[in-house]
């Protein structure tokens, strides 16, 4: 199944994956993809813009942070945890962690919700 360009684990840098770590609405898919493991990429209850949302999963696939795969019209998103523990150990529990201590709701869009599936 064909994948979108992504980096090697090697090509990680801690810069970039803070940064795509640093947004609200992508802890909140950061979030989702560590509990259910594997998403669409328009998952239930995220109501931001579907180019927001495509904006979001490309900077998180760009870092290294998730992987991209398509399934036929269906685009697959899941978390590279194996990749980044091992060249970042403990940050995305860090991470996590801390997301969930403070469990604050996402800043949504006040557009409608978001339907197909639009990732880059």
């Amino acid at each position: 199944m064909p994948t979108l360009p992504q980096p090697q684990p090697q090509d990680f840098d801690i810069a970039t994956v803070l940064h795509a770590l640093g947004d609200p609405v992508r802890l909140d898919l950061l979030r989702r993809l560590a509990a259910d493991g594997e998403c669409t990429c328009s998952p239930e209850g995220v109501t931001v813009a579907r180019s927001t949302l495509s904006n979001h999963w490309r900077i998180l696939r760009e870092a290294g942070v998730v992987s991209v795969r398509t399934s036929g019209k269906t685009r697959l998103v899941t978390l590279r945890r194996q990749e980044l523990d091992a060249r970042f150990p403990r940050l995305l529990d860090a991470v996590l962690d801390e997301v969930d201590r403070h469990d604050e709701p996402v800043p949504r869009s006040a557009d409608e919700p978001v339907r197909g599936e639009h990732c880059r």
